[in-house]
């Protein structure tokens, strides 16, 4: 059975999104890219919202610009040879390879998903790992944390949620960002 994993860079205050401007520095380096790279390469499946696959998407065709560093291709490569699946009601179409469209999040689909995966899947956006972690279906959570406090946006964890989790594992890299994967108990 494979693990849903949830995992997104979040600011020092916990925020997935932050309501003005970006999360601040440390993922855009090449020693966090490449350990991010290394993570996710066994994942076979993405469950993205839409907003999050209109920003990941950006992976299909990166490797198509002039001097895209060795990393970048690499993870490219990976994302692209990875199964997506799109949860959004007004998404018309994709623009990727691999990729479907639902028009609703079923936790019973995803839990059979699970089930039948011989590789993990990640649920990405705050808001579809919001419906998933509701209904149980977060085996992980991989949190890559900026230096920066931005006061407001959405957060990295849903609001009325209790979870108790296990540290796994956690680095910190020379940018001041810190990695740490919790698993649920």
């Amino acid at each position: 059975m494979a693990k849903l994993i949830y995992s997104m860079i979040t600011s020092l205050d916990g925020y997935a999104e932050a309501a003005e401007g970006d999360l601040g520095s440390g993922a855009d380096d090449q020693e966090v890219h490449t350990f991010i790279g290394d993570v996710f390469r066994p994942v076979g499946t993405y469950l993205y919202g839409r907003r999050m696959y209109e920003t990941m998407v950006f992976w299909e065709t990166v490797h198509k610009k002039p001097d895209v560093p060795a990393h970048i291709l690499q993870y490219a490569r990976d994302w692209q040879a990875a199964e997506k699946i799109v949860f959004s009601t007004t998404l018309e179409s994709v623009s990727s390879t691999k990729t479907k469209i639902e028009r609703k999040f079923d936790p019973d689909a995803v839990r059979r998903l699970k089930a039948e995966s011989d590789h993990d899947l990640t649920v990405d956006g705050p808001n579809l790992a919001a419906q998933a972690i509701a209904a149980g279906l977060v085996d992980e959570y991989h949190l890559f944390i900026t230096t920066s406090v931005v006061g407001g946006g959405k957060r990295f964890f849903p609001d009325g949620v209790r979870l108790d989790l296990e540290l796994v594992e956690q680095r910190a890299f020379d940018s001041g960002l810190i990695y740490a994967r919790y698993r649920t108990r």
